[in-house]
């Protein structure tokens, strides 16, 4: 029998009013990869904050053992110090730092208080090759893409001589290739280095590919812990039913389309990266939209898909945007985003805790954010307006929170993402560009999003989903375009898609 590493007992933790871990118990044996998984709100990660220090020994009850040892650690450098390190979905780099500097970041290489670059940047160099990570250990954090800024959070555990590996979402927001490279990278450390991983993730395909186990949590309670002893044995299907508790025989609801007229239509846009503005990033993209359907943006992470929809949004992103955008037959000029959301056109960011939310704020000022000039008097903005906008939204789209004063940083990730598409739908737009709209959201809330999806398209709006997962695409559109290197690259039909169609027709753009 493998030696335990990690035992978590008869975990408590309450919030106020709410039960968030209810005598949880999870053991983790030496260089398994354990998959922890549940909906959104189901505990997962308040119990990786309660095993980090994230939430301090006293404000929990229960036992943690590591390595046979009781811990009660009161801050995050207590676990760290101990061999555990935690990577958030939202990376903690810093962006105008080294590769080098953000490794070793709280962690420096010195001899009395005097930093020692050369044993900074060798140790880098070894840990960076340990990843798989091929930059210059000099490169910034902001001039590398996604997916290597994950290697670089892996890397910096590695510094720190990890023992046992806890990655929340880790690739939510990598494509596919970036997404199989990280989770090659964490077997190969699990078999040669024996490092432990803790993983959680949404992405079932991913989880039933490289756990060795996987504990499903339900309402802050473990509902079962399954053993994958042969690699994807466990189906998807049967880690859903223990996640929702039922089997879901679809992951997308079915709908009629009743499409209409061409509601919207963009024209030979081009737009320029706004740092270097001799780099076309969006090059002479046409597309139409029509009342009453979901178009799908489908491509590879950088092909170009959010900087299209922002610079249509108000010109949101980009230098010398040029085109035409085309309204119910209407040309618009549109000069910055309030303009846009006058004109009846929504965008709702793929960063909706950075982007798309006012943590700190509440759901009422967050669902009123974009639409305070129909909530306000005489230039003073109506409480009773807002607050009354708020509940109805609320209750249409079903959003599970205490009331609508829950500060919104409180609040699920599916539950998050519906006071984002609150926002955008109190301004009453005709047009929606929803960006990755269920990108780090459970399979239960995606499919209540995507009821929120088909329900606004059978209103006449027209509706531009984009996704980097194809299944999505595929579930969610009657029409689908294709994009690469900021070029569109092909359209096609809902029942003349499939995944492989999709993949080809953009290695084919890339060969061409």
């Amino acid at each position: 029998m493998s030696e335990c590493i990690l035992q978590m007992k008869n975990i408590t933790k309450t919030f106020p009013g709410v039960i968030a871990l209810d005598k949880v118990n999870l053991d983790v044996t030496k260089g398994e990869i354990h998959a922890l998984v549940g909906e959104n709100g189901a505990g997962k990660s308040t119990l990786m904050n309660v095993l980090s220090g994230i939430y301090p020994y006293g404000t929990y009850e229960g036992e943690i053992l590591y390595k046979g040892e009781v811990c009660n650690f009161k801050s995050i450098r207590d676990s760290e110090k101990m061999g555990i390190a935690i990577i958030h979905q939202e990376l903690a780099l810093s962006p105008f730092m080294s590769i080098a500097e953000n490794i070793f970041l709280g962690n420096e290489r010195q001899t009395n208080g005097v930093i020692d670059w050369d044993e900074t940047n060798n140790k880098a160099k070894e840990v960076m090759a340990s990843v798989g990570l091929n930059e210059s250990h000099n490169a910034l954090i902001r001039d590398i893409g996604v997916g290597k800024q994950q290697l670089v959070e892996i890397a910096k555990a590695l510094a720190k001589d990890c023992e046992l590996l806890i990655l929340d979402e880790p690739t939510a927001a990598l494509n596919d290739e970036d997404s199989d490279h990280l989770l090659t990278l964490l077997k190969k450390l699990n078999k040669e280095q024996g490092i432990s991983c803790i993983i959680i993730s949404h992405k079932l395909n991913e989880i039933a590919k490289v756990s060795d186990r996987i504990t499903i949590i339900r309402d802050g309670q473990v509902i079962e812990t399954l053993d994958n002893h042969e690699k994807g044995a466990i189906s998807e299907d049967r880690i859903i039913k223990g996640m929702v508790g039922r089997d879901m025989v679809d992951r997308f609801p079915k709908r009629t389309p009743h499409i209409g007229e061409i509601g919207f239509e963009v024209e030979h846009w081009n737009v320029y990266d706004p740092l270097n503005e001799e780099r076309k990033v969006i090059d002479d993209v046409s597309f139409n939209l029509r009342k009453g359907e979901v178009v799908g943006l489908a491509g590879l992470m950088g092909a170009g898909r959010t900087e299209l929809a922002m610079s249509i949004f108000g010109k949101a992103y980009g230098k010398k945007i040029s085109g035409k955008i085309i309204k119910d037959g209407k040309e618009l000029h549109l000069h910055n985003v309030s303009q846009a959301i006058e004109n009846g056109i929504a965008y709702l960011t793929e960063d909706r805790k950075n982007a798309g939310l006012v943590l700190i704020q509440d759901i009422s000022s967050n669902t009123a954010m974009s639409n305070l000039k129909n909530l306000s008097s005489n230039g003073i903005v109506d409480d009773e307006k807002v607050i009354k906008s708020a509940e109805e939204y609320r209750a249409k789209l079903q959003t599970k929170c205490s009331s609508v004063f829950q500060s919104a940083g409180n609040l699920s990730g599916g539950n998050q993402q519906k006071v984002v598409l609150s926002k955008w739908l109190s301004t009453l737009p005709d047009v929606l560009l929803l960006d990755e709209p269920t990108r780090g959201i459970d399979v239960g809330a995606k499919y209540e999003i995507y009821n929120i999806i088909n329900d606004i398209a059978n209103e006449g709006k027209c509706v531009l989903v984009i996704s980097s997962e194809l299944p999505e695409i595929l579930g969610v559109a009657d029409r689908i375009y294709i994009m690469n290197e900021g070029k569109l690259i092909g359209e096609t039909t809902r029942d003349e898609a499939t995944p492989e169609k999709i993949m080809a027709r953009i290695i084919q753009s890339a060969n061409e």
